[in-house]
């Protein structure tokens, strides 16, 4: 007897990828913001993310690979914070108060101890001797001057702050109103008193107090 036969095959699955690769990336993240480049092992990347060594390397490579591309996410995602507040139609000061406000959130995450701003609480350190981290880094800051000065000179445009000021200069300083508030996070200074110092360094970019909203 011949056994029948349906007319459509069954279709054949291919097999599942096991790891999410942003899903990874983040989990690996949060390994280095814990202890830094030099004190995360592979191990204890591999129990972060789920993927045992061999499938790491064979997603993202070596150790100094991903925390590249560790690298690169974070900062795709905090421009994109960024550019989000940017974009909106607000007074500076206001529009600066919102990029330090995001920022704090990022920085105190609320299920465990403040932990700044991963680019400055790990590349720093390697940066000296690391020249792809370096440049990484580098390219990091520069992105977040730009688009500090972007916004700065269209307020100087529509007349919020005079004529006279520098663009370029005050850029720098909301960036590092940003990078000292990354870098007390870590040193335990509570969350109030780094909004009031954004809100103090916002007052001295926009040559007026900050808005209180």
């Amino acid at each position: 007897m011949v056994q029948k036969t349906s007319g459509t095959e069954p279709k054949r699955r291919g097999r599942p990828r096991a790891y999410d690769p942003q899903t990874a990336l983040r989990h690996a993240i949060d390994a280095f913001w814990k202890a830094g480049y030099s004190n995360t092992s592979l191990d204890e990347i591999a129990v972060a993310t789920g993927m045992n060594r061999p499938s790491l390397y064979a997603a993202f490579g070596d150790k100094h690979a991903l925390y590249l591309k560790s690298l690169d996410h974070y900062r795709q995602l905090a421009g994109a914070a960024m550019r989000e507040a940017l974009a909106q139609n607000r007074p500076l000061d206001e529009t600066l108060m919102l990029i330090y406000e995001k920022a704090l959130s990022m920085y105190f995450p609320g299920d465990g101890p403040p932990r700044g701003c991963f680019m400055i609480g790990t590349a720093t350190a390697e940066a000296v001797e690391d020249p792809e981290i370096r440049a990484a880094f580098a390219a990091g800051l520069r992105t977040l001057d730009e688009n500090f000065e972007a916004r700065i000179r269209a307020a100087q445009t529509r007349g919020e702050i005079g004529q006279d000021a520098d663009p370029a200069s005050l850029a720098i300083l909301a960036s590092a109103t940003l990078h000292t508030i990354a870098i007390r996070a870590r040193s335990g200074t509570p969350r109030a008193e780094l909004r009031e110092l954004a809100r103090k360094a916002v007052g001295v970019i926009c040559g007026k107090p900050a808005a209180t909203g």
